[in-house]
């Protein structure tokens, strides 16, 4: 009689542990109490991995700054792009019109177009610089950009990047000036200027236009960014319509 109790007893905590286990096993078939549901919200068989997010995030960057720096290098990328075309600056409009005037119109169209090709050569740099950022990318970043605005990555790049694409930027566009002497002629005329003038304009031309470039290409990421997000077309390959088709 002793051992039939000793066999039914194993036999209810077998079932016992076997039913905990179905039960674990249920839970995770439906969604509930899994470690996926925990990350991905909704918890379906689908569901988003940790690498798929990581994943389709540094490939939807890569893809956006690539695209948005081959743009801007191309000739005319700046300079025929009525948003990001770089103008005199603000304080220097009066003695632009003032040179006009003058009959220096030429001169003035000159400066204006060294400057957007300064940028156009610079932002030939810009990619091997978004890389490098891109793949230092960890899993909150990467979540922090999916659950953000329509420019979370592009503002994750400029708080990453900025410092090292000015580094780079600045030396190649103050090449570029030299190479038409637009340095020499803008310190030259506003140096003057500012003798007399009432607002000083800023005689560091290098400065302007690696700012007026840096502000034109990450303006052009955000506007690739939000391609991938909004337009099933610009998601080239099974990751991005994955991560951005949710």
């Amino acid at each position: 009689m002793k051992t039939v109790l000793v066999l039914f007893s194993i036999l209810l905590t077998s079932f016992a542990a076997n039913a905990q286990g179905l039960k674990g096993l249920i839970k995770k078939a439906t969604g509930k109490d899994s470690t996926l549901n925990k990350i991905i919200p909704g918890g379906k068989a689908d569901s988003l991995t940790t690498a798929d997010v990581v994943a389709g995030l540094k490939e939807a960057l890569e893809t956006g700054t690539t695209q948005g720096a081959k743009q801007l290098s191309a000739v005319d990328g700046f300079f025929k792009d009525a948003a990001l075309k770089i103008l005199m600056p603000e304080e220097a409009k009066k003695v632009e019109t003032t040179l006009r005037k003058f009959g220096l119109g030429k001169q003035v169209d000159e400066a204006i177009l060294s400057m957007n090709r300064a940028a156009e050569d610079a932002a030939k740099d810009a990619a091997p610089i978004f890389v490098n950022a891109i793949k230092q990318m960890s899993f909150q970043d990467a979540w922090g950009i999916l659950r953000g605005g329509d420019s979370a990555a592009t503002k994750y790049l400029r708080e990453k990047t900025t410092q090292s694409l000015t580094q780079a930027f600045r030396p190649v566009i103050e090449r570029s000036l030299e190479k038409v002497n637009a340095t020499k002629h803008w310190n030259t005329v506003f140096s003057s200027y500012n003798k007399v003038g009432k607002e000083p304009v800023n005689t560091d031309l290098p400065a302007y236009v690696t700012e007026k470039a840096l502000a034109g290409l990450f303006y052009q990421v955000a506007l690739e960014e939000m391609k991938i997000r909004k337009d099933p077309v610009a998601r080239t390959t099974d990751i991005l319509k994955k991560v951005f088709g949710r």
